[in-house]
């Protein structure tokens, strides 16, 4: 579809590399930042996880670790009991039943403690490259807006979108989006004048569609 791929091309103009915000130099270091990150912002979890990581530095020594302990380096991400229970556990079951490594199937993944469909889509997507929608508030709130998808449940926004979306630029668009969100796209103002996706927003009050 052109519209899309009009789209798409705009964000890779102004977002050149697609990155994940989360920092991180394992894959079940990324699997923590993404639990880490639930109604959390990536900034404060970039601050929290380079202490973590250094008190726990390997896959056992998580799988391992006191959960109290992990609560008191993770108490700043909020709901941190529930975080630090999955984190461990997870670990846990990463070194008991996956051969010490991030599962790489949606099914397998969704047996994890603490990981729904959000943190499969990103740990695929930035893991093994798999193609994958990352349907976080970002996602949601501005394919809406481009009307690229209509509702507000990440489910049927993710299918929606994988309808339209090249498979192979699925997990970059979505990182993209995610800049785009906190950059001009924001919730409650966004940054209409400045915003080059100006021509497809539905919501922009010059309605110049080319959709």
């Amino acid at each position: 579809m052109q519209y899309v791929n009009e789209i798409i091309t705009v964000l890779k103009n102004r977002y050149p590399d697609a990155l994940c915000a989360l920092q991180y130099r394992k894959d079940y270091e990324l699997m923590i930042a993404v639990r880490l990150s639930a109604q959390c912002t990536d900034a404060r979890v970039n601050l929290v996880t380079p202490a973590l990581f250094q008190r726990f530095p390997t896959l056992d020594s998580f799988a391992d670790a006191d959960i109290a302990e992990v609560e008191s380096y993770v108490h700043s991400c909020g709901f941190y009991k529930h975080k630090a229970r999955d984190i461990v556990l997870a670990c846990q079951m990463l070194r008991d039943c996956y051969g010490r490594k991030v599962p790489d199937s949606m099914e397998e993944l969704l047996k994890l403690p603490g990981v729904g469909r959000k943190t499969a889509n990103l740990l695929l997507g930035d893991i093994y490259g798999q193609p994958a929608i990352v349907c976080d508030t970002h996602c949601i709130r501005i394919a809406n807006r481009l009307g690229l998808a209509v509702g507000k449940e990440p489910e049927k926004v993710e299918a929606q979108l994988r309808a339209i979306l090249p498979p192979e630029e699925s997990s970059d668009f979505c990182h993209r989006i995610v800049l785009f969100g906190r950059d001009l796209c924001t919730a409650r103002s966004p940054k209409c004048s400045d915003c080059p996706m100006r021509p497809y927003c539905k919501e922009f009050p010059v309605h110049n569609h080319k959709k």
